[in-house]
């Protein structure tokens, strides 16, 4: 069920799980939830789809699904609630209502989906985006974001071309590309962050979640867990930045960068020049069949000296004088100009979809817009109740998919084999015929020259 400008308005989703429910009576009664989708009845009519490209034939589309392995936990004791057997609903109902999304559902193609909601301003209030996705084709190329458009918007033309306030999303190609867009509309222009996030790859559900508050801080989450908060003044270049560094400053001909330098008390020891770097081996001694006449006189061999200790140099001490190492310093920004509402989006007025991906199948669901993190929050916690039976279906799904591809391949082997036997009898079977044919001719031959000679 959609929610539509309401504070605190629960659809049968919410109600599924009634402990939960309480505590978003008590803990979110003062937050907005401006709109909220779960993909239940009466979706199409909050949702419209776009003709986008379809005139060229490259439009897409969508369908209602929970996807592949959205998990049954129909006869898994752990997930059964007395809550809902009051409600009179089945487990395996409830839960597939909570995993219902929309999916796009043709290859290489552009898919655009939006959403009208209650136009609102995050001025002066903190504005949560979030929603879930799960990748359970081999994408290879394409994106999985969402968008925030303001203005009016034709949504049947709603396409890539259409302005946005704020684009938020993974987007993925090959085994190098695999970022999370965050991009803010600043008076007209788009601004991606400068940042590089990644996004998830797997085939599972994940939530992204973008928190801009009114101090022009941000924070991005995946599935509860930030990865990523800072300021929209220095992750973004949409202003020129506060400081800069003073091109025109100098280092202080005085300024002391050596942290030590030599001793000046330090005094060199007397005869400390006159010890040699080698001294005779003491130990050393003169051969038996050493012959002075023929090989000279006798010296022993050089060996290093151990008193000897190089070339005398003062000690090492504390620099008292040292400041560092000079660095250029920094100064305002004479060309930065600030503003307040840096954070403030054009008045928001629909949710969108609209992605290219060479292979289709990407779920979307869980879409939230409201001013509560802790409600967002609790949100993921909701649905993630069951991902470990979307965890078990995934795993089952993959074992199938591998004993049908190991099939498959067998099958190919044993065709492959039969053809190669199949190739090499006809080779025997025509060299046989070959032989019979050469002997069949031979031997006419032979006949027709005997005849003659009769």
């Amino acid at each position: 069920m959609g929610v539509l400008g309401d504070s605190r308005k629960f659809g049968p989703k919410r109600l599924l799980l009634v402990p939960l429910f309480l505590s978003f009576l008590l803990t979110f009664s003062l937050a907005e939830v401006i709109f909220e989708e779960r993909f239940e009845d009466g979706w199409q009519g909050r949702w419209v789809k776009s003709d986008w490209k379809r005139s060229e034939g490259k439009a897409g589309s969508f369908k209602h699904t929970a996807g592949k392995w959205a998990g049954d936990p129909d006869d898994k004791v752990r997930y059964h609630h007395p809550e809902i057997e009051w409600l009179g609903l089945t487990l395996k109902w409830a839960y597939l209502a909570m995993s219902l999304g929309i999916q796009t559902a043709t290859d290489a193609r552009h898919s655009a989906i939006s959403a009208k909601i209650p136009e609102f301003s995050n001025k002066n209030r903190t504005l949560v985006l979030q929603y879930s996705i799960k990748l359970e084709q081999d994408i290879e190329c394409g994106g999985g974001y969402i968008k925030l458009l303001s203005g009016f918007v034709n949504q049947k033309k709603f396409g890539g071309d259409t302005p946005y306030s704020v684009m938020f999303g993974p987007d993925i190609c090959g085994t190098q590309t695999k970022k999370l867009h965050v991009i803010v509309s600043y008076q007209g222009q788009n601004y991606p962050i400068k940042k590089d996030l990644q996004c998830e790859t797997d085939k599972l559900t994940h939530f992204y979640t973008f928190i801009l508050r009114p101090d022009a801080t941000y924070s991005i989450l995946i599935d509860n867990r930030e990865r990523e908060s800072g300021s929209m003044y220095t992750d973004w270049d949409i202003l020129p930045p506060r400081k800069i560094k003073d091109t025109k400053a100098k280092k202080p001909a005085d300024w002391e960068e050596r942290e030590y330098i030599e001793d000046p008390n330090d005094v060199k020891p007397e005869g400390y020049d006159s010890i040699p770097a080698e001294i005779p081996d003491p130990k050393a001694k003169e051969p038996d069949n050493w012959d002075e006449e023929e090989d000279g006189i006798w010296k022993p061999p050089k060996i290093p000296n151990p008193a000897y200790k190089g070339p005398w140099r003062r000690k090492k001490i504390k620099n008292p004088n040292y400041k560092g190492k000079w660095k250029t310093p920094w100064i305002d920004n004479p060309e930065f100009v600030d503003d307040p509402d840096l954070y403030v989006l054009k008045p928001i007025k629909y949710v969108g979809i609209e992605v290219w991906q060479v292979k289709a199948g990407a779920v979307f669901d869980n879409i939230l817009i409201c001013d509560d993190p802790e409600y967002a929050k609790q949100v993921v916690e909701e649905v993630f109740a069951h991902r470990e039976a979307e965890k078990e279906a995934f795993e089952e799904a993959e074992k199938v998919r591998k004993a049908r591809e190991e099939e498959e391949a067998q099958r190919a082997r044993e065709e492959g084999e039969r053809r190669r036997r199949e190739r090499g009898h006809d080779r025997r079977h025509r060299d046989r015929e070959r032989y019979r044919d050469r002997y069949k001719r031979h031997r006419h031959d032979y006949l027709d020259d005997y005849h003659d000679e009769l």
